[in-house]
């Protein structure tokens, strides 16, 4: 970098305005220093008779950095033009506008005799770089230590930096006392100051109060309104505006569009349209733009569509608005196609665009796209420099299920913010890996500078739920009780379940009745809790509570309620479901509800009536329906229809294990071990291993894992001697082990032994062990509970005394006296 007294050296040769050529790389500097260079040269020129002087204007002009303001500061002051208060003011400006806040004080303070224009510099240059509260002394220092008084340009800067309520009013006796509130600048910025501390009702009384109300006035009361949550109120002042007369203009237009969005009024926003279209607005960008977000908003992409197609100037925002409107609506691939034509156009995109495109690829699941993206992100290094972009591209993984990609980006991303970790958090636990999401959670505990916040719960309960971690997630509630977010509607239903899930009906059932009820959300969770605990009839029953409240069924509230039926049995009320949901709320069948009514009528035994029910889907049927009909053919051992659900099966999904085991177990059941055999084949060949079998307890704030014939647990011996213990007490009344549930082809002593070392019974009998006698044991296993340790499990229950809680990978049972919740129907 050359400084200025090595330039002055070049004079010499620098001659004749050849200096700029002398150095073509320093252009920026060329004209300030050459016409430096020309200061010096007319000093040696005086003794020749030449009268030159130099242009500051020009240098005023060329200045693009503080270093270089700073050698014009000096060549005032050589030159005695500093002591001017214009000049100096202009150095005020200049220091601000480059952010030096400190050198342009500096130089305020040095200006002798102060005018307002000064002063006002000084207060605008503490606004303009954040200094708020500098700003507003500075204000106080003017008027009570100065002579000089503020005029009407004083006020609308200092106004925009209050920071309470407090100041505000104080700055407006200011400017009463002073006669200012007329001016129609200041009263706008009176507006707004009290539009951000929600005084809307100053804020009116001061518009009404203005003797003249130009344009930028109603913008000012509209926009404060808009942006400060009172859009009814925004929306109002418009109409009044209208009744004068008053044409909307792009500003007004573009402020109250998002408006209609937010107040779900989708007719004011098409007459909104109208006016736009009437008042020749429709080409101004902005409006377009805010058009575009508007009906995006209501999910009229046609509309957004052709609004964007007849816009005579699109910039950057127009196209992230139109890629932003497909994505939000469910559409990924027509955003990635705008996203492809955006750059065809020649248009860049920036970090709010990518943003909407990683969202778009993992709607799509085309993960090949996801490394594109990311190597797009990685170039330009946004994610160093831009936590929302690595949180996008994070979540972007964790939804494609590559959660170790995720985990890597959530590693590079240098500042995470308490998004980071809600989206890792919920990336673990929507991949079904709940551990590693507490895990998680408890590293960001460990965060001083993380608090948790709605986000954080919402996205840690379902984890605490999955493991049946019920005292983490009691500790959790109390948390949330702590920040006053047990109303927030997501994280009270997220409580709900926790609650359901762990085997506390009762405890869902008051938090219930505690968060708003005015959306589907907290009622497909209490559905979907009675669901799981086989509750049907109460299932329905909450089903029509909710319609008698007003409040409008889902495709959500559909799968819980068919699924309650099938838990249930009840075969015709899950018909009946489903037809209503089409004929009376016109929501069509998505393959979830396909599979729910597949399991309904298969576990009823009605399998010809399942199978037919499939082939007049309108969709093509996926793993979850064909797994559905193998399921039921594996309850009730119907091996022709199971091979031909299975073959059906592997042409869809060929890679998930659980699959291989339901048709293996269906042929073991019937002792058919050749078919056994053949499968376990095919799954090896294919290097699928089966999922092994757990079950946990929580105990003293720790969740203890069993797996089926453990050996390796410290009380092993105990447990397998009360094991021993119970099976002669169960058999002396009544109990025949259930062979077929043993699915190896060994002698009948290893079958016995084989069946005792279940995974469920080994935590059944740690339980009984470790607790008080007569206590309710709560049991989470990951499989669903085989036949013979439903049956054993009922006469424990008896023997013992105790309620035993079983959540298995489809419901829950509640064992008490021998008898089963499920009444041996799951």
């Amino acid at each position: 970098m050359f400084c200025l007294s090595q330039f002055l050296r070049l004079l010499p040769i620098c001659k004749d305005r050849k200096f700029s050529k002398s150095f073509p790389r320093h252009g920026a500097y060329s004209q300030l220093y050459y016409t430096a260079a020309n200061c010096v040269q007319i000093a040696r020129n005086e003794s020749e008779g030449k009268n030159k002087e130099i242009d500051f204007e020009l240098l005023f002009q060329t200045c693009n950095k503080t270093h270089l303001v700073k050698h014009l500061h000096a060549l005032l002051i050589v030159s005695a033009k500093a002591k001017s208060i214009f000049i100096a003011t202009r150095l005020v400006n200049l220091y601000a506008h480059y952010g030096d806040v400190t050198l342009s004080r500096r130089n305020f303070n040095q200006i002798p005799q102060k005018d307002a224009y000064t002063w006002n510099s000084m207060i605008s240059a503490y606004v303009r770089n954040g200094y708020f509260n500098d700003a507003i002394n500075c204000l106080f220092e003017m008027l009570l230590t100065s002579e000089v008084r503020p005029d009407f340009y004083t006020f609308p800067p200092v106004l925009k930096a209050c920071g309470t309520l407090i100041d505000g009013k104080r700055i407006h006796s200011w400017v009463s006392k002073l006669g200012f509130e007329s001016d129609v600048f200041v009263a706008a910025s009176l507006v707004h100051m009290y539009c951000k501390f929600c005084s809307f009702g100053i804020a009116h009384k001061v518009f009404d109060s203005m003797p003249f109300r130009d344009m930028g006035c109603w913008n000012a009361i509209i926009s404060g309104f808009c942006q400060n949550g009172n859009a009814a109120e925004a929306l109002d002042i418009l109409d009044e505006m209208r009744l004068e007369g008053i044409k909307m203009d792009p500003v007004t237009a573009s402020t109250v569009l998002p408006v209609c969005a937010q107040t779900n009024d989708i007719l004011r926003g098409i007459l909104i349209h109208l006016d736009v279209i009437k008042h020749g607005l429709e080409s101004d960008t902005f409006v377009g733009n805010a058009l575009i977000n508007m009906y995006a908003k209501f999910g009229k992409l046609e509309h957004a569509q052709r609004v964007f197609d007849e816009m005579v100037v699109r910039d950057l925002v127009s196209w992230n608005s139109i890629i932003a409107a497909y994505e939000q609506n469910d559409c990924p691939d027509n955003a990635l196609k705008f996203f492809n034509d955006m750059q065809l156009d020649g248009v860049r995109p920036d970090l709010l665009t990518l943003v909407s495109v990683a969202s778009s690829i993992a709607q799509s699941k085309y993960c090949r796209n996801s490394r594109s993206i990311h190597g797009f992100v990685l170039r330009r290094c946004w994610i160093m420099e831009d936590v929302v972009v690595g949180n996008a591209v994070m979540d972007m993984y964790a939804k494609l299920g590559a959660i170790d990609s995720s985990r890597k980006v959530f590693e590079e991303v240098p500042c995470k913010d308490v998004i980071s970790w809600n989206t890792i958090i919920t990336g673990y636990a929507q991949n079904g890996l709940a551990s590693e999401a507490i895990e998680v959670y408890c590293m960001m505990k460990e965060c001083e500078d993380i608090t948790p916040n709605q986000g954080t719960w919402v996205s840690i309960l379902p984890a605490y739920a999955h493991v049946g971690a019920l005292q983490e997630g009691i500790k959790a509630h109390g948390q949330v009780l702590k920040r006053g977010l047990h109303l927030d509607v997501y994280v009270g239903t997220c409580l709900i379940d926790l609650y359901g899930k762990c085997g506390r009906l009762e405890d869902a059932m008051s938090l219930f009745d505690e968060v708003p009820r005015t959306s589907s959300v907290p009622w497909n969770a209490i559905i979907s809790c009675h669901s799981i605990h086989g509750h049907g009839d109460t299932s329905l029953q909450l089903f029509r509570d909710m319609l008698d409240e007003g409040v409008k069924p889902d495709h959500v509230t559909f799968v819980s309620l068919i699924s309650a039926c099938s838990h249930s049995g009840l075969v015709d009320q899950g018909q009946w479901c489903f037809n209503v949901m089409q004929q009376q709320y016109g929501i069509k069948p998505s393959l979830k509800h396909y599979g729910c009514m597949v399991d309904l009528l298969g576990r009823a035994g009605h399998l010809e009536m399942a199978y037919d029910f499939i082939k007049s889907m309108t969709l093509r049927p996926d793993a979850s329906v064909w797994g559905a009909l193998l399921g039921a053919c594996r309850i009730h051992g119907n091996v022709e229809m199971g091979k031909l659900a299975s073959d059906r099966l592997f042409e869809v999904d060929s890679e998930s294990v659980g699959y291989y085991v339901l048709l293996s177990n269906m042929y073991a059941n019937l002792g058919k071990w050749e078919g056994v055999n053949k499968v376990r084949s095919l799954a090896r060949d294919r290097g699928l291993r089966k999922t092994p079998g757990w079950s946990s307890m929580e105990l003293n704030n720790s969740i203890e894992v069993f797996y089926t014939g453990n050996q390796s647990h410290p009380q092993c011996e105990d447990i397998y001697k009360e094991l021993e213990i119970l099976t002669a007490k169960m058999k002396s009344l009544g109990y025949i082990p259930d062979f077929s549930f043993v699915l190896q082809d060994v002698e009948e002593d290893e079958k016995l032994n084989i069946l005792t070392s279940h995974s469920e019974r080994l935590a059944i009998a740690y339980g009984i062990i470790n607790t008080p006698p007569k206590s309710p044991i709560r049991i989470f296993k990951n499989l669903r509970v085989c036949g013979d340790c439903h049956t054993a499990t009922k006469y424990i229950s008896k023997i013992t005394e105790r309620e035993i809680i079983v959540r298995d990978s489809n419901r829950f049972h509640h064992f008490k006296d021998g008898i089963c919740s499920c009444g041996d129907y799951w």
